[in-house]
């Protein structure tokens, strides 16, 4: 209380005027354009923890041809500097020691040819040790290890290949995952059903990261969501698969190892690759590699440029990429120039939606269409290609930013009708939505041994399923019309968190969730007097920091997790937050004045803000992200909104973001 005393007691010297507030967004805008590419869409780096370029360096040592020295240096260079205080690597800036990522760090720095004895190294190697060592990685990283060599077999619980030819009624099938595991789990199986020799050719090994030798391990880790009955479960089912998979039938294998390969090679997505995520790359080359294809074939040539387009070169740092999102970046570029407006604007946002039109994906029924085999594709997906995995995030996102622009005009109404159509036949049967897939949310799937991350599903949640809503709620769909936006506000009610928030699954993470469903409400027409919203206010008002702005780690995804967390201010969150609150019509409101002073003071002068922490989600607890231009349209999306709702422009809070 006396926070939010203080906070009201600046507010009235801390809100810029609108003339300070109008140059802040010419210059943001400026900026924006000024990233704009020849062909008109918009792409910013992603970066994630050093899991992908650790990853990258031993992925080519795996297959005996390193990188050349100078890029090698160059990601061991991004690899030293990304070590933390506590001598390890965490998943997210300012984050607690990860052992996984930290095992693959320092593997990676070996291979790429840092002596053990050195400082870094050594202080890396003594904090692994002293949380259990390598062995207590999770299984993703011990099936890395264990194609190295490094740690036996049985360090990795058992997925035989041979669930390709599982019948869709079985209780475990490819399609009952998600679209990341499935692409990724495919090609791995084959790689541990063939079971092929590692080349690395510098013979680098990592024994002295484990605290008793690999060959005495009895009991590897499993996931902290992992609960009885169901682990001692699938752990009986664990041991009767390892000792009767040396005594499957040859002809049942090469049956599924065939099924497999023609899974991937259907969806090999050219130089976009496999699922256009780089885990799912990584090993559909060594699925190949192990396969015999050589170097030449055209799959293997496919596979590794498309990973090398990952990669992000400077002149003395690089690091890969998990994957790149054009389509996201260029949608929400175009939220933004419009919410600044101008007329020198709508070519610019034209020719970005220019680019988007042809990538709506409306001739291949994905993965999806397994779940919803009469609904018509439509939807975008998040990279330059990946026809097979659209996801209704995007194309939600993209369908507004179409209707936004046309107005009253015809010029996008077939892309945005198919959009729409998409959409709604993707929704979940309790009335939420996935992100690629429509009831994915099998929860017992979580407790194999192989789910140790709790990340094999994509269960509906309410971030995606806000912006679901929000695209019906713009393109004119209300409660009582529409039987889903009916269904949707019911999944959103249902799911509200006792403090007020909702939870963000692609975005860090109260705060974006809340501000997602509170966009959605507005677009909806759900009275912003009514409790449910009220509660949402409160929330996003009794987090403000005293700087003014907003910010949330990765913490709050912890299992243990009991409430919001203090963290420092980012442009990003502070925006959402404003974005929220503006949303349920609190534009005079103290604190959406102290946020936009936030946003003002933190401007750089080159237009945008710097950002270094994290704040998107790939998987909760295991995978954050860092999108470089979340702090470049957000923050102007923002002061816009402000700008425009302070000079009775009530028209921005009428859309759907």
């Amino acid at each position: 209380m006396e926070k939010m005393d203080g906070l009201m007691e600046r507010a009235a010297t801390a809100g810029p005027a609108l003339a300070e507030i109008e140059a802040a967004v010419c210059l943001a805008t400026q900026a924006l354009l000024a990233a704009q590419r020849e062909d008109g869409h918009f792409v910013f780096e992603l970066e994630a923890d050093v899991s992908i370029p650790a990853e990258y360096i031993l992925f080519k040592h795996y297959l005996g041809e390193p990188a050349d020295a100078g890029l090698e240096a160059k990601i061991a260079a991004y690899l030293r500097r990304k070590q933390a205080a506590h001598d390890g690597w965490p998943l997210f800036t300012d984050g607690a020691f990860n052992i996984s990522s930290s095992v693959k760090a320092y593997f990676a720095l070996k291979a790429a040819g840092d002596p053990p004895e050195a400082d870094h190294m050594r202080r890396a190697r003594a904090a692994i040790l002293a949380q259990g060592g390598a062995a207590n990685t999770n299984v993703f990283t011990r099936a890395l290890l264990a194609l190295f060599g490094a740690l036996p077999r049985r360090g990795v619980p058992v997925m035989p290949v041979e669930i390709m030819l599982l019948p869709r009624w079985f209780p475990f099938h490819v399609t009952k995952i998600s679209y990341w595991s499935r692409t990724v789990l495919t090609p791995l199986m084959v790689v541990l059903a063939l079971k092929p020799r590692v080349r690395n050719p510098r013979n680098v090994t990592i024994g002295e990261l484990f605290v008793e030798p690999p060959d005495e391990v009895r009991h590897w880790p499993g996931g902290p969501h992992q609960k009885f009955p169901w682990t001692a479960l699938f752990a009986g089912v664990d041991k009767v698969l390892r000792w009767s998979e040396p005594y499957f039938p040859k002809t049942l294998r090469r049956r599924a190892i065939g099924k497999a390969v023609a899974f991937v090679e259907e969806r090999l997505n050219g130089e976009d690759g496999l699922g256009a995520i780089f885990p799912a790359m990584a090993y559909s080359a060594l699925m190949f590699d192990a396969l015999g294809y050589p170097r030449q074939d055209p799959s293997m040539v496919q596979v590794l440029n498309a990973i090398d387009k990952l990669l992000v070169v400077r002149e003395d740092e690089a690091y890969c990429q998990p994957c790149v999102s054009p389509v996201w970046d260029t949608a929400l570029a175009c939220h933004a120039l419009m919410e600044a407006g101008g007329v020198a604007m709508a070519a610019r946002v034209r020719a970005a939606l220019a680019w988007l039109e042809p990538l709506q994906v409306t001739g291949v029924a994905g993965d999806w269409a397994a779940q919803k085999p009469h609904v018509r594709p439509g939807g975008w997906a998040f990279q330059y290609a990946n026809a097979y995995y659209p996801d209704v995030d995007d194309t939600a996102v993209v369908a507004m930013a179409m209707d936004r622009a046309a107005g009253h005009a015809a010029e996008y109404k077939e892309a945005v009708a198919r959009a729409r159509e998409w959409i709604e036949g993707l929704q979940s049967a309790d009335g939420g939505w996935g992100a690629f897939d429509s009831d994915n949310d099998r929860e017992y799937l979580n407790y194999i041994p192989f789910a140790d991350q709790g990340a094999l599903l994509d269960p509906p949640t309410a971030d995606v399923t806000a912006r679901c809503l929000s695209m019906l709620g713009q393109l004119g769909e209300t409660l009582a019309g529409n039987p889903a936006v009916a269904r949707g506000v019911e999944y959103l009610l249902r799911s509200q968190e006792k403090d007020g928030s909702w939870f963000g699954r692609w975005g860090m993470n109260y705060i974006y969730g809340t501000w997602s469903v509170l966009c959605a409400f507005s677009a909806v027409n759900r009275d912003p007097r009514s409790a449910e919203v009220q509660q949402a206010v409160a929330f996003l008002k009794s987090i403000q920091n005293t700087d003014g702005g907003w910010g949330e780690g990765g913490e709050s995804y912890a299992m243990d997790y009991a409430g919001y967390r203090p963290a420092p201010s980012t442009p990003s969150q502070t925006s959402w937050a404003l974005l929220g609150l503006m949303a349920a019509g609190m534009v005079d409101e103290s604190a959406v004045t102290l946020g936009i002073g936030y946003l003002a003071r933190t401007q750089a002068e080159d237009g945008f803000w710097t950002e270094k922490r994290f704040t998107a989600t790939g998987f909760p607890r295991v995978f954050f992200l860092r999108y470089h231009g979340y702090s470049k349209y957000f923050p102007l999306w923002a002061m816009a909104r402000y700008r425009n709702l302070k000079e009775g422009n009530p028209q921005p809070v009428r859309m759907g973001m």
